[in-house]
């Protein structure tokens, strides 16, 4: 019952219990103890606390540092017993023992490695992505590490740009809702307690809209975007109590949001009320220098610390030229004191001035069975069925040889993807190993990868695959992306499969045999060619750790997916960004396009319809938003409201049925999208405002409520002011973002 209420009620249930969290942790105790400490700090130490170093083999030459209190956060140690030394420097020999903040990326898993998060995003299922976080902390936290930089919840569409993998995709409202219930998975019920790691949104803001898809670029997102689009995850990772904030790297509208005083005073102090800890990202202080917003490192420093930067990760230009800047009243001490504030404030929420040290011998919960079991299901819920022609999928009885073909088949390392500092490839489980193990003696497996790995162009393996692949009843080809070719500084221009490997899966499709294509990557890819030329097509986005047992089980129909894309799939990389809550032009394409094939030769300028579609590429995705099928089928019916007219301060209500048609008990994500028909700025043609994850069994019918207060309407209008503004509205209860009968609803006055 508990996660039904969840996902039906979203956001709105989740800021209440948020706010209430973020109230209790409001503490006049830490608040005296902020005080009364600050007020014994000098300059020097004071800007220590705003000083992250990353950790490096000398100890002798870091304890010194420590020792005279010029470092606050240590990065990137992960041995508990050099953690404890260095922490036992801060606290019992430094003058005024602060104890050291130690961070490290860990961002969708310690040891126990999860789908990446696009993948999580794929399940649509907030308490996995919270479990998940959970298991990252309590694994993490064995090791020393109490902070950590994530989640990144930057709306991302654009898929050249490798860090949509780190992300949850192109919907406002799925990040927002899976990047909240990432804080509280990492922060669990209680910060202070010693399993409980800081959580640290990123990044802050619009990093995911970058020019081209390439990183570090420049964004151009003008306030009311920002507003409506990329600020809200944020928004409700602070209200979800998130312990600090990340700056970005990109620039937007010329300000790099390192420098941005707009959003890191006006938006998240100001409007938000964070009162937590912002940290830079890597040396992004020292790099507005190379941005052209800073000419050297001690106007960077100026900059970032008027703007609202309370620590600076490993560029040292705090350290080095506040000094000088106070000199020269340039900055205020009072700004450094209240940086100071935020930074001590966190440490004392996370218990380390009376719990610094990390217990050694609690080394034991990495790779703990449950914690490998909550993997497997996640990796299980995040895959997608894109296309499964003849129910080829899952496999059955009759099928006696299998073969196993592709460089992902047996890639410990390249299915964890990426971002994966502390993940064992000996411990990850592959698509091979597990099917071995599920079938044993019952089913034969030939293995051939054909391809060394997803870069590799040697056909020399091609053919031999193909030969051994054609005495199978059915061939699994998996095939994919290496983690190295997604994640930071990992962007693309070409999206299609990398390699030969759509030449292996072309040569497999020759053999006449079923060809069920399974793809591991950290992206959506460009794949329509293989999709043709498969029978079925599993999506993983990558897995981690247990990616083969879960694969394993969707194959032979010990599980059936569920998951759905979380970004729109493009036919080509031409379309990008292509996204479903896109507003519309004054000539929509109307779906009936003339396409280049089709165009009589010296045909008139106007005899194409002149409307906003693509001659190559037409007008539609490969595979839309929400898209995700599965073993049986859904059917839904009677979509009704409570009432077709409402006020602002109304709740919708929708009812409808839901009844499971096919032959296996399943899941469906049943999605709510609107529209506002009219406003005083153009709206987007849909918006994903609910989703509800439902099981029924064969031919189970259930009649369901989603409930939308009408406030979560509200837009940043023509005035820039949110508001919700009456009019005409229509509403889609739907498998995916482009089905779904229209039922249409007013809102008045």
């Amino acid at each position: 019952m508990r996660r039904w209420v969840y996902y039906s009620m979203g956001l709105s249930l989740l800021f209440f219990a948020s706010c209430m969290h973020k109230t209790e942790t409001k503490d006049d105790d830490v608040e005296r103890k902020v005080e009364n400490l600050l007020s014994r700090m000098t300059l020097e130490e004071k800007l220590g606390q705003m000083n992250q170093i990353s950790s490096y083999g000398n100890m002798e030459d870091m304890s010194g540092l420590i020792k005279k209190g010029e470092v606050g956060s240590i990065l990137n140690e992960i041995d508990p017993v050099r953690v404890n030394a260095l922490q036992r420097v801060a606290v019992e020999e430094s003058r005024l023992g602060i104890p050291l903040l130690v961070a490290r990326d860990v961002i969708h898993g310690f040891k126990t490695i999860f789908p990446i998060p696009l993948g999580q995003a794929a399940s649509f299922n907030p308490q996995l992505a919270e479990d998940g976080a959970r298991i990252a902390a309590i694994e993490a936290s064995a090791a020393g590490i109490r902070w950590t930089f994530a989640p990144m919840i930057d709306v991302a569409r654009d898929p050249r740009w490798g860090r949509m993998a780190e992300g949850c995709g192109e919907d406002t409202y799925l990040t927002a809702v899976m990047g909240a219930a990432m804080v509280r998975g990492f922060q669990g019920d209680s910060l202070n307690k010693s399993t409980s790691i800081a959580a640290c949104p990123k990044h802050f803001v619009g990093y995911g809209a970058a020019e081209g898809g390439r990183d570090y670029n420049s964004t151009f997102i003008p306030e009311r975007r920002l507003r409506n689009v990329y600020l809200p995850p944020f928004e409700a990772a602070a209200k979800a109590g998130a312990a600090t904030f990340m700056t970005s790297f990109n620039d937007n509208d010329g300000v790099p949001s390192t420098g941005n005083t707009f959003i890191l005073k006006d938006v998240l102090r100001d409007e938000w009320g964070f009162d937590g800890l912002v940290i830079s990202d890597w040396a992004s202080a020292a790099e507005m220098v190379a941005h052209g917003f800073a000419a050297d490192s001690k106007e960077a420093a100026m900059k970032a610390v008027n703007a609202g930067v309370d620590m600076e990760m490993v560029s040292y230009t705090f350290v080095k030229e506040l000094p000088g800047l106070i000199k020269e009243g340039k900055v205020k001490e009072a700004v450094v004191d209240e940086a100071v504030r935020n930074i001590l404030r966190v440490k004392y929420r996370l218990g380390l001035f009376d719990n610094p040290y990390v217990d050694e011998k609690r080394q034991e919960v990495m790779y703990a069975p449950a914690h490998l079991e909550a993997a497997k299901q996640a990796a299980v819920e995040s895959a997608i069925l894109l296309k499964n022609d003849r129910e080829v999928l899952p496999l059955q009885a009759s099928v006696k040889t299998v073969a196993v073909v592709g460089p992902m088949a047996n890639a410990p390392y390249e299915q964890l993807g990426t971002w994966v500092f502390d993940g064992e490839k000996t411990r990850t489980v592959t698509p091979l190993t597990a099917i071995k193990e599920l079938v044993g003696d019952k089913v034969q497996v030939i293995y051939e990868p054909g391809l060394a790995y997803s870069r590799d162009k040697n056909m020399d393996g091609v053919a031999k695959a193909a030969a051994s692949a054609a005495r199978a009843d059915v061939i699994l080809a998996f095939v994919g992306e290496e983690s190295i070719l997604s994640g930071e500084a990992h962007c693309l221009a070409d999206l299609n499969l990398q390699g030969a490997q759509n030449e292996l899966i072309a040569a497999l499709a020759k053999t006449g045999k079923p060809v069920v294509m399974v793809v591991m990557a950290g992206r959506p890819l460009t794949i329509g060619k293989e999709v043709e030329a498969s029978s079925a097509v599993l999506y993983s986005f990558h897995p981690g750790t247990m990616g083969g047992p879960a694969l394993a089980d969707l194959l032979w129909g010990k599980a059936v997916p569920c998951g759905k894309t979380p970004v729109t799939f493009p036919k080509m990389v031409g379309q990008i960004p292509l996204y479903y809550a896109h507003n519309n032009t004054g000539r929509p394409a109307t779906r009936n396009e003339v396409l280049l094939n089709d165009i009589p030769l010296e045909a008139g300028q106007t005899s194409l319809g002149c409307t906003s579609f693509y001659m190559d590429a037409g007008f539609d995705a490969l595979y839309p938003f929400g898209y995700g099928l599965s073993y049986t089928t859904f059917k839904y019916e009677n979509v009704k409201l409570a009432s077709a007219n409402l006020k602002k301060d109304d709740v919708l209500k929708v009812t409808f049925d839901l009844e499971n048609t096919g032959k296996y008990e399943g899941t469906e994500i049943v999605q709510l999208y609107v529209q506002d028909k009219v406003g005083s700025v153009t709206r987007p043609v849909k918006e994903l405002k609910r989703f509800m994850r439902v099981n029924l069994k064969p031919g189970e019918r259930k009649t369901l409520t989603l409930e939308l207060p009408i406030s979560e309407l509200a837009f940043w209008n023509i005035d820039m002011v949110k508001t919700v503004e009456p009019g005409d509205f229509a509403l889609w209860v739907a498998p995916d973002s482009r089905r779904g009968e229209e039922v249409a609803f007013k809102v008045v006055d």
